[in-house]
């Protein structure tokens, strides 16, 4: 990993990347999860619904088709949604393992920082000891150019030249803390690399899971819509026709002639006369 260490501005930088870079997709879950129990719950209503269809009508074997393919359906995305639910529970659980590393990775990187906050002390005083070096050979070459007395010169050179030789230690000091910043900051850089290359393995990894998950629900629901497109196909007109009869019929015999021959007649003793009474 290449690190800009004249800025100082590295550590900053990386150390920002890893306690707030590693974002977790927890919330990008949370939603698909919710959209598969309301569609699991839509289709179990639905199929409900069909199994509250006409049972009496020809129609009735298509209503237990469409009951059957429904809570498959419903099925599917339930299991989809178990899924995702254990997904955020695993991506919680790096997520708090992620917590560990990074407070362990601070307190680990002490020296880190504190080679960063002499190298930016070390620089804004070198930086002002340059101006003030470079100020004063402005000032003796002016009253060089000016003619001034010598006495006054000397002065001016003698203020020179203390400047230039505290110049000379501060680059001197800066030199050595900045060794001492940019071993630390490789070693540090390092670090960052490896719990980065860590974390985007991991992240990938629970990534491709999820991928995974809706690869296999969409190959169930497409195996589910073949099934029931195949047993809608199955079902013709006469077999809807043929199962009511078979249901709901009442038997096969016809109803025959029925012949007066063999009737007996003889309810009353012969040479007996039925009276009738007339009424008047």
């Amino acid at each position: 990993m290449c690190v800009c260490v004249f800025k100082n501005a590295g550590f900053d930088v990386l150390y920002h990347n890893m306690k707030h870079g590693s974002w977790q997709p927890r919330s990008l879950l949370i939603c698909p999860a919710a959209i598969e129990e309301t569609y699991s719950k839509s289709m179990s209503k639905l199929a409900k619904m069909a199994s509250n269809g006409s049972p009496q009508g020809t129609f009735a074997p298509m209503w237990d088709v469409f009951r059957v393919s429904s809570d498959k359906l419903a099925l599917c995305h339930l299991e989809l949604m178990r899924k995702m639910n254990d997904l955020i529970r695993d991506i919680n659980k790096y997520g708090d393992e992620q917590v560990k590393i990074h407070r362990k990775t601070k307190e680990e990187m002490v020296g880190t920082v504190e080679a960063v906050q002499a190298v930016q002390v070390q620089s804004g005083h070198l930086q002002k000891s340059k101006e003030g070096y470079h100020g004063k050979c402005l000032e003796l070459d002016r009253l060089r150019k000016e003619g001034a007395p010598l006495k006054e010169l000397e002065k001016a050179e003698m203020k020179s030249k203390k400047a230039a030789e505290s110049f000379s230690l501060c680059i001197e000091k800066y030199n050595r803390v900045g060794g001492e910043f940019e071993q630390k900051m490789s070693e540090s850089a390092q670090k960052f690399q490896e719990i980065e290359e860590a974390h985007l393995r991991q992240m990938k990894q629970l990534i491709k899971g999820y991928s995974h998950s809706i690869e296999d629900t969409h190959v169930q629901v497409g195996q589910v819509h073949e099934e029931f497109k195949q047993n809608v196909e199955n079902i013709g007109i006469d077999n809807l026709i043929q199962k009511f009869a078979e249901q709901k019929g009442t038997g096969k015999d016809r109803p025959g002639a029925v012949s007066s021959v063999g009737l007996y007649f003889g309810w009353f003793p012969v040479g007996v006369k039925l009276k009738h009474k007339h009424t008047k």
